[in-house]
């Protein structure tokens, strides 16, 4: 089940989280494992996806009594139904913990709990940049060009290290995230830009189990063209994604509207997608093997020509034309910052992620917000600040 939201003539499908009785709240936790002497106690549901992952807020209690500071995030992650899928899972969290990064949420523990793999990871204590563009739309005024500057800076920073990192031996390990999208994107209460779920992730690591070659993972909704096309991969189809998710961040809406895209019956080669996407698998195949700057350009033609010019360079359809790193794109990003909004970070990002947040629980009954469980009935948003505190 999925919710909609129209942006930008399109009709994006949002993963809906399942609300009912039986959800864990304050009052009523929801037991989950024990890890190292640690307790851990799910508190809310925050994002349920159509594989049966979930992501759920928890407190952690040190078995002898207390409580300690702070949350976590907690990921369900959905059973694979093959040996070899099993082993992939396994190598993926593994990938996650080398990631070691402020930018990159952090991974800490991984637990095997009433037959599902459990992944504890850093909390962030603020929204994700889905429930941040929903509440733009709803208040009919994009973000910032300040904070879209400063988040994608941040967030091509973030990328930058998974695509260099390297094995304990120097040799690189390839990561490429595949699935940058802005439901995983979190800005924290200090102005923090996280980026999660590297669960689709590529990489050059030896013997590593690959998808199916029919397979796409991740929201093809921000995929790059060569992904699509099942063509080899390099860190310029993350530098796409992102400036997908840019152009929506800058504008609220999504750059590719696909209604009028035919549904071709011939010449396309079989592909499925692992997960519900956001936009039609196929429409958007034909989409991006036919579109240009012109298409970019109509997007986003309200943008000063410094925020255009750098978000051209990260849309061309041939890779080779882009910019050739993340890191390339991150300093394009803080240079249009440093120029245009002198003295803006992270304290400013936060100032106006609040301002958004405080909109957006006016608006909630308006908008379908990224995650279920942000301005949950029943408990308002001093109420969850009061849970951080605890």
């Amino acid at each position: 089940m999925s919710t909609s939201t129209p942006v930008g003539g399109s009709v994006l499908l949002r993963p809906a989280s399942r609300l009912g009785a039986f959800l864990p709240t304050p009052g009523q936790p929801r037991p989950l494992f024990t890890i190292d002497g640690i307790r851990y106690e799910a508190i809310r549901e925050l994002v349920r996806m159509q594989t049966g992952e979930v992501l759920m807020l928890a407190r952690r209690h040190p078995e002898r009594g207390g409580t300690l500071p702070g949350l976590c995030f907690v990921r369900r992650l959905a059973n694979p139904s093959t040996t070899l899928r099993r082993t992939r899972l396994g190598e993926e969290i593994q990938l996650a913990f080398r990631l070691r990064h402020p930018a990159i949420a952090q991974v800490f523990h991984r637990k095997v709990h009433r037959d599902a793999l459990h992944v504890v990871m850093e909390y962030v204590d603020g929204p994700s940049l889905e429930t941040l563009v929903s509440a733009s739309v709803a208040r009919g005024q994009p973000v910032s060009e300040a904070f879209a500057l400063y988040v994608g800076a941040e967030l091509a920073e973030a990328l930058h290290h998974a695509h260099t990192l390297t094995d304990d031996a120097g040799k690189p390990l390839g990561i490429i995230h595949r699935d940058v999208n802005p439901r995983h994107v979190y800005v924290g209460s200090h102005g923090e830009v996280k980026l999660m779920n590297f669960g689709a992730a590529y990489s050059l690591v030896i013997e590593r189990e690959e998808s199916p070659a029919s397979l796409v993972r991740g929201d093809v909704a921000y995929a790059s063209p060569e992904y699509l096309e099942r063509l080899p991969l390099t860190p310029r189809s993350d530098v796409f994604s992102l400036g997908v998710l840019l152009v929506e961040l800058f504008t609220s809406k999504h750059p590719f509207d696909v209604q009028d895209v035919p549904r071709p019956t011939l010449g396309l080669s079989p592909l499925r997608v692992e997960v519900l996407p956001s936009l039609p698998l196929t429409q958007m195949r034909v989409l991006l093997a036919r579109f240009g700057p012109a298409e970019i350009e109509a997007a986003m033609e309200r943008l000063s020509p410094d925020v255009k010019q750098l978000l051209h360079a990260a849309l061309r359809s041939e890779p080779e034309d882009r910019f050739a790193t993340a890191a390339d794109l991150r300093d394009a990003l803080r240079a249009a910052l440093v120029r245009r909004h002198p003295g803006y970070g992270r304290q400013e990002a936060a100032n106006e992620a609040a301002r958004l947040l405080a909109e957006g629980s006016v608006l909630r009954d308006v908008v379908e917000f990224g995650e279920g469980g942000l301005f949950p009935e029943g408990l308002e948003e001093h109420e969850l600040e009061g849970l951080e505190k605890k």
